[in-house]
């Protein structure tokens, strides 16, 4: 792959447009906007997609928020996924080595979102660019996804059929590191419970009462409980939604919990929803009250592909890691001050490495044959079943730094970010170029992809019926 006669013009097809890419990720990182909300920074990207040419569609998947843009004819189709959602409560001011939010309680890109979408259309218009310089058949497709933080947007894509024709796709992340994700991920779904009972005086008569928030403490007990005996790398959060009110001596007749399920894979997630729904069922018979339930999300655990791994590697170290300059360096030093020896201890634990002492990637990750489990859940993984998918990992942060805090959006402006993700962009275009060109290798990897299903379907995990959470999440749908 490194010996690729194209690399150099695929690399210059970055370079010529980084500089407005760059801005629109600062553009993006100025207005986040958290799940299904993302209105100025899904028209931002429309712009640019608009501006570089690209064919546009909108409200894809009946999701306000997601677009794709298309460019070329024929060939295959090379798709490339953006994100651009943010996460509430992280607002904090750029380039500052301290916690100072912007707007006290405000959103802000604590997850990288901003650089994440920027890159992936840059990427997907350099191999646009290519395609039209040299007249090769051929399809590239960015995907503007909203809604990765908790929301699937990707999942309800997938199940309305938008990746149907696609041959390759190709995504990465914000990392402290340069390299490939070789990781895969947990499956997951996001439930709401809501108990129903009886109020009455507290005091006076309370055996007329039947307490809903009773039965949700009791649920999470329950579910406490089951924690002993399900698969070691399950996970089971809860959030309570509404409690019933403010008044101790009312018997609350009305309270609603939301759980979010994982498990490592998807067979075992539905067995686990399953039990967990069991779980509020008995506390519903012990409290007398009634429960029903709403699946808002949920995900698949994601399928790598060791044929697009491989090509990505030697993508990498054909390129090596971003060249940071001293007032980077001196930056990383100023964010890595306000992390814990834990938290740089665990970013090189993560991708099992012996802990050195430097600031910022200067080296890129060595490739290994190991399926890791990363613990966290995305929606990338539902596109990983139907279509053969590779990620890269982008170096945009210190290395320490923990994601969904404050110190990403920090460092989401800062010359690490914009040097990071423009070594990414230029990653996943050649990724992308070599899977254009290649039969053979786009064949290994729906080879890959096959064996690693083992004949299994995509099941989504999202029920039939369910419509994205829009306005559950506080978006707005389109009239009409």
């Amino acid at each position: 792959m490194s010996a690729n006669s194209n690399l150099p013009q695929i690399f210059d097809a970055v370079d010529r447009k980084r500089e407005v890419f760059t801005e629109l990720a600062d553009r993006v990182w100025a207005t986040p906007e958290t799940c299904y909300m993302e209105e100025e920074s899904a028209a931002a990207h429309r712009e640019m997609l608009e501006t570089q040419g690209f064919r546009i569609s909108e409200n894809v998947a009946d999701i306000p928020t997601a677009l794709i843009g298309e460019a070329g004819e024929g060939g295959p189709v090379i798709a490339f996924l953006g994100e651009y959602d943010a996460l509430a409560g992280l607002s904090q001011q750029a380039g500052v080595a301290r916690h100072e939010p912007l707007t006290a309680g405000a959103n802000g890109h604590g997850c990288g979102h901003n650089l994440l979408g920027s890159a992936s259309l840059l990427a997907a218009t350099a191999l646009k660019d290519w395609l039209e310089a040299t007249g090769t058949p051929g399809r590239v497709r960015y995907y503007g996804c909203p809604a990765e933080e908790g929301g699937a947007a990707k999942a309800f894509m997938v199940r309305s059929g938008a990746f149907e024709d696609v041959d390759i796709a190709i995504c990465w992340h914000p990392s402290n590191f340069a390299g490939v994700q070789r990781e895969t991920s947990l499956a997951n779904c996001r439930i709401d419970f809501t108990f129903t009972g009886r109020s009455s005086h507290a005091a006076a008569s309370p055996e007329l009462g039947r307490s809903a928030l009773d039965a949700v403490e009791l649920m999470n007990v329950g579910v406490n409980y089951l924690r002993e005996h399900m698969h070691q790398e399950c996970r089971i959060h809860y959030a309570l939604l509404d409690a019933g009110g403010i008044s101790p001596n009312v018997v609350q007749a009305h309270a609603k919990v939301r759980y979010v399920v994982r498990a490592p894979e998807l067979a075992g997630l539905f067995s686990l929803i399953e039990r967990v729904k069991k779980v509020a069922e008995g506390a519903a018979l012990m409290t007398e009250t009634k429960v029903e339930h709403t699946i808002l999300s949920g995900v698949s655990n994601l399928i790598v592909n060791t044929p697009l791994m491989d090509v990505m590697q030697d993508v990498w170290q054909s390129m090596g890691p971003p060249e940071f300059d001293r007032e980077d360096i001196a930056f990383a030093e100023a964010i890595r001050a306000t992390l814990s020896p834990e938290d740089i201890a665990a970013s090189w634990a993560q991708e099992r490495l012996e802990e050195r002492d430097v600031p910022l990637a200067d080296f890129i990750l060595p490739a290994h044959n190991e399926v890791r489990q990363m613990g966290g859940s995305t929606d990338v993984a539902d596109v990983s079943w139907v279509v053969p998918t590779v990620q890269a990992y982008g170096p945009t942060l210190a290395i320490g730094t923990q994601l969904h805090t404050w110190q990403v959006v920090a460092q989401g402006k800062s010359g690490i970010a914009h040097k990071g993700m423009i070594s990414t962009a230029k990653a996943m275009a050649a990724t992308g170029l070599a899977a254009l060109q290649s039969d053979q290798l786009r064949e290994s990897a729906w080879a890959d992809l096959k064996r690693r299903l083992k004949g299994q379907a995509y099941r989504s995990p999202i029920p039939a019926g369910t419509e994205p959470p829009v306005e559950a999440m506080g978006g707005r749908r389109r009239a009409g």
